[in-house]
C-alpha cells in the first residue's frame, strides 16, 4: 500500500521526538537539549523517555514511556510529525527488535499521513541481511533526513536512498563552547565497558595510562550512569590497575552535559571512548584522544584529526603511550572545531524547513 499523502509544509506544532532519552546518558541528554533548542517557541513536543520524571523535570516537556511501544504508537496518533532525534536509531547492534521498533513507528506515521524526519542521524551498523532489507524498505518512507556523518549517508545511498543526502557533524557540536583552562590539569577518562576489553585485555591500555603523566590525578567520568558508573571499582577489584594509577584515580559523576563539559575544560587530556564525551571535551577546547569501540567514534576522531586507537586491533602499549604524551596539554585545532560546529547548520535547516526558525 502506498504511503498516505504528506501534509503541507511547514509541519504543525506537536512533534513526537523519538530517541534514547531518559536513560541517564549524558550524550543523549545533550542531543535532546540541542534538538529542543532548535524548535520554534510554538512547538509542544512529546518526548519518548524511559525516566519520564527526569526528562519532564529537566526539559519541561510532555513524555511517553519509550519502552512501551503501544503507548508510543498512541502518542504518535495525537502528534503531527515523527522526529528521530539524533544518535543511531536505525541499527541492529542493540538488537534486531530495536530496529523493528523504530521501523514500526515509521510505517505507522506514514500510514497516518504524518511526516517522518531523521535529524542528525547515524545509520548502522546493519550486520544482518534482514536488517538491511528492512532499512532499504524504510528509507523511501522518510520525508526529510540529515545525516551526522558521510559514512551514514554513503550507506543510505547503497541501500537505495534517492534524495541528495544532507550531511553535517553530530548536532552536539553546536553546543556553546567552554573556555579551556586545563594546562597541567588532570587526565579525564570517558571510558565504558565494551566487548573488546574483558579482563586481561585491559592491561596494555591501563599500563600505558599508568605511565602517562604519573604526577597527575585521573578522573573517571561516566557518561552513562548505568553502564559506565562503577567501571573503576570493577577494574580495581580485578587487580588490573597498578598501585600508582589506583592511588591517583577517582570517579566523578555528573548529572548534566554542561557539568561534564566543565570537567573536561579543566583537563590536560581527555581519553574518550564515548562519542559525546569526545565531542563535548573537544568543544570545551580540551586536548583529546579517542579509543574507538564503534565506527561512529572513529569517524568523529578522524573529522577532528585527533589521536585514534581502535580497540578491536592489537595494541602496542609503548606506541600508545608516545601518542598520548604528545597530546598532553595540546588542544585540538580550533579552526577544525569551528568548521565542525558550522556544519551542524544542516540539521538546523532541516528543522526550520519543517517547523520554522527557533526562538532567538
Amino acid at each position: 500500500m502506498a504511503p498516505a499523502p504528506l501534509p503541507a509544509m511547514p509541519l504543525r506544532e506537536r512533534p513526537l521526538l523519538v530517541g534514547y532519552y531518559g536513560e541517564h546518558n549524558l550524550g543523549d541528554d545533550a542531543l535532546l537539549e540541542v534538538l529542543l533548542a532548535s524548535l520554534p517557541p510554538g512547538c509542544r513536543p512529546v518526548v519518548t523517555a524511559r525516566d519520564q520524571a527526569l526528562v519532564r523535570q529537566r526539559f519541561g516537556v510532555a513524555c511517553v514511556d519509550r519502552t512501551d511501544l503501544g503507548a508510543v504508537m498512541a502518542a504518535l496518533g495525537g502528534c503531527d510529525a515523527l522526529v528521530f532525534g539524533g544518535g543511531s536509531l536505525l541499527q541492529d547492534s542493540t538488537s534486531f527488535l530495536s530496529l523493528v521498533y523504530y521501523g514500526c513507528l515509521v510505517l505507522l506515521a506514514r500510514s497516518l499521513g504524518k511526516p517522518v524526519l531523521l535529524w542528525g542521524q547515524g545509520l548502522g551498523p546493519l550486520r544482518r541481511r534482514r536488517s538491511r532489507w528492512l532499512v532499504r524498505g524504510l528509507l523511501p518512507a522518510i520525508t526529510t533526513v540529515s545525516w551526522r556523518d558521510a559514512t551514514s549517508a554513503s550507506l543510505a545511498r547503497r541501500l537505495g536512498a534517492r534524495a541528495e543526502p544532507l550531511v553535517g557533524a553530530d548536532p552536539v557540536w553546536s553546543v556553546a563552547p567552554e573556555p579551556w583552562h586545563g594546562m597541567g590539569g588532570p587526565l579525564v577518562l570517558c571510558f565504558r565497558p565494551t566487548v573488546h576489553l574483558k579482563g586481561e585485555a585491559w592491561r596494555p591500555w591501563l599500563a600505558a595510562l599508568e605511565l602517562l603523566a604519573p604526577e597527575r590525578d585521573v578522573i573517571w567520568l561516566p557518561f552513562h550512569a548505568v553502564e559506565d558508573r562503577g567501571l573503576l571499582a570493577s577494574l580495581l577489584s580485578q587487580g588490573l590497575l597498578g598501585s600508582g594509577l589506583a592511588a591517583r584515580s577517582r570517579e566523578l559523576c555528573c548529572d548534566h552535559p554542561r557539568e561534564a563539559m566543565a570537567v573536561c575544560a579543566g583537563a590536560g587530556l581527555v581519553l574518550a571512548m564515548r562519542l559525546h564525551g569526545l565531542i563535548l571535551a573537544a568543544a570545551a577546547g580540551a586536548p583529546v584522544a579517542a579509543l574507538s569501540y564503534d565506527p561512529k567514534v572513529s569517524a568523529a576522531a578522524l573529522s577532528l584529526d585527533c589521536p585514534l586507537a581502535e580497540l578491536n586491533r592489537p595494541v602496542d602499549a609503548a606506541a600508545l603511550l608516545i601518542q598520548w604524551r604528545q597530546s598532553l596539554d595540546r588542544p585540538p585545532n580550533d579552526q577544525r572545531i569551528q568548521a565542525l560546529r558550522r556544519s551542524t547548520a544542516v540539521h538546523r535547516r532541516v528543522l526550520e524547513g519543517a517547523f520554522g526558525p527557533p526562538a532567538g
